[in-house]
C-alpha cells in the first residue's frame, strides 16, 4: 500500500471537504467552533498539511450536514481513475 498523501484519492477528500464546506456557507471558524478545535485545524486539513481519520471524517461531515456515503463516493471515483 503507498502512502496517501497527495494522491487522488487524498486530493478529491480535501475537494469534497471544502467544496461541502463552502456550500453550506460555513466559514473555517464557524466549522472549527462546532468541531471544538482551531481554526488552524480546519486550515491544515483542507490543505492537505494534516490527516483525518475516519471517525474525524465522519464527524466533520455531519457537522457540515453533509452525506457521508456520497461524500465517500465521490472519494472512491476519484481513486478508481
Amino acid at each position: 500500500m503507498t502512502r496517501s498523501l497527495r494522491t487522488p484519492g487524498h486530493q478529491a477528500l480535501m475537494q469534497v471537504l471544502v467544496e461541502t464546506r463552502k456550500s453550506k456557507g460555513i466559514t473555517q471558524q464557524e466549522l472549527a467552533d462546532r468541531l471544538d478545535r482551531p481554526q488552524s485545524y480546519i486550515a491544515k486539513v483542507e490543505t492537505g498539511e494534516r490527516r483525518l481519520d475516519v471517525i474525524e471524517f465522519v464527524e466533520w461531515s455531519k457537522c457540515l450536514g453533509g452525506d457521508v456515503s456520497k461524500m465517500i463516493n465521490v472519494i472512491d471515483e476519484a481513486m478508481q481513475e
